[in-house]
């Protein structure tokens, strides 16, 4: 019998959703400002914990944002995670900057400070640190800050998180999108909450977030008339749009938890086969999950991740590998890497598995099911 497919991160919709949306049309602010913006940005603000937030048009816009009103400029260096989606370095190229990549740790995935450490150090030695460092939340887990912000703090850098695929996770009881000078959402459709199409961008200094506004509506000079002195981008969240986040947002706790759920389902019932290990979750971390990932050793269970990948395809369900490191890309092969050993061994072995909120038990166990049987072949 055939079986409806199992998606990786579908959205996860519901009909007070669509009343959001209502009211916001019914209100008629249908142009691309409105009094859903300022609402969400203020309810954002409240759940990173920051005091000024930018709605914009995605995560991409916030990490171009983020370095420009950072000062971050053409020539310049930025120290950025390894392993994850190209948009990170991508906006570091946008302002005309060289992405310098920094390997992630086995103990969380994420940016190993230790040699960030050894990084700063060895730039500052030189003369040459780099004018940021963004440091990315792996799938739902946030980075070590507590080793992270004191660094860039005693180097003088700007430090950017990535929060995109963080929100509703914590570390160290302080949410995901409040550390460092700024963060940055995402809300794209695969995410833990969706804006259909979507980011923004957060921090505490006021200057910075009214800087991003600005240039993220064309950068238009107060006139009566269309001035423009700046080159300015088409960068704001609609009205719409910002209706739908409102709705999503006030259901973020479940959707933390039934990713939360299906991680530990998961866990329970794959977690004793020999060679499979999953994404650590780190002390002091509140994983959101956004994707439960797991590296299958393939000398230890004789079979790999492309054979167990390809078995859940035939099955009708989605598995992807995991981020393909970024010094791994054509486009990035000539940049400088520190380390890159861990992320391309992760991303060999590395499989993300179903993980959206809308998940049933039905689909869980498919899913189980389908990697036992990819295990026994």
């Amino acid at each position: 019998m055939a079986h409806e497919r199992i998606l990786l991160s579908p959205p996860d919709v519901s009909e007070e959703d669509r009343t959001a949306l209502n009211r916001a049309f019914d209100g008629g602010w249908i142009a691309p400002l409105g009094p859903e913006v300022d609402a969400f940005e203020a309810e954002l603000s409240a759940a990173v914990g920051r005091s000024h937030v930018a709605a914009l048009s995605a995560g991409t816009a916030g990490l171009h944002l983020a370095l420009m009103v950072g000062g971050v400029e053409a020539g310049d260096k930025v120290f950025v995670s390894d392993l994850t989606f190209a948009a990170t370095a991508n906006a570091i190229r946008y302002v005309g900057a060289e992405p310098v990549f920094i390997d992630c740790d086995r103990a969380t995935w994420n940016m190993d400070p230790d040699l960030l450490a050894e990084a700063l150090a060895a730039a500052a030695a030189a003369g040459k640190l780099p004018s940021a460092v963004i440091a990315v939340d792996l799938y739902g887990q946030c980075a070590a800050y507590e080793r992270i912000e004191p660094l860039c703090a005693e180097y003088g850098v700007l430090l950017i998180e990535d929060a995109a695929e963080a929100l509703g996770a914590a570390y160290r009881g302080r949410p995901a999108g409040s550390f460092g000078d700024m963060a940055v959402l995402s809300f794209n459709g695969n995410k833990i909450i969706t804006t259909s199409g979507g980011g923004a961008l957060a921090s505490n200094r006021a200057d910075w977030i009214e800087k991003a506004v600005f240039l993220s509506t064309q950068a238009r000079d107060p006139a009566p008339h269309y001035q423009h002195s700046m080159v300015g981008y088409n960068y704001r969240m609609s009205n719409l749009l910002a209706a739908l986040g409102r709705s999503q947002l006030a259901d973020l706790a479940r959707r933390v938890e039934a990713r939360r759920h299906t991680n530990q389902v998961y866990r329970q019932r794959l977690g004793h086969i020999p060679g499979i290990e999953f994404m650590p979750e780190a002390a002091g971390s509140y994983s959101n999950f956004w994707l439960t990932c797991l590296t299958l050793d393939p000398a230890v269970s004789g079979i790999d991740r492309e054979q167990v990948r390809t078995h859940l395809v035939a099955e009708e369900i989605e598995a992807r590998p995991v981020w393909k490191p970024m010094h791994m890309q054509p486009i990035y092969a000539e940049c400088a890497v520190i380390g890159g050993s861990v992320s391309a061994s992760l991303f060999a072995d590395g499989l993300c598995l179903p993980s959206g909120s809308t998940l049933t038990d039905d689909d869980r166990n498919r899913v189980v099911e389908a990697v036992l049987d990819a295990h026994s072949l």
